[in-house]
């Protein structure tokens, strides 16, 4: 299993507050994007998985929720994620 419980909570330690903080927006925010990369490579090897296919369309959504309520509530924290994550905007 590509994520087991260990790398979720190493997840959790470098982006949320500490590994037991699984409810920040910036620790969710790197878990989506660690799925999304994972289901981005299983994609690239399996062109018509259209389940998998959904499935990523779904988690870039929820990542976009976060990413926007984050805009809304804190920008230095948006910012902050967005560059640690190297995501587009």
């Amino acid at each position: 299993m590509y994520l087991t419980a260990e790398k979720k909570s190493e997840i959790f330690k470098k982006h949320g507050k500490s590994k037991k903080n699984t409810g920040s927006s910036e620790g969710q925010i790197a878990l989506f994007t660690y799925r999304i990369d994972h289901l981005t490579e299983h994609l690239k090897n399996n062109r018509k998985d259209f389940n998998t296919q959904r499935s990523l369309v779904k988690l870039v959504g929820k990542r976009r929720n976060l990413l926007n309520y984050l805009i809304k509530t804190d920008i230095t924290r948006y910012r902050a994620i967005v560059k640690e994550l190297g995501l587009r905007k």
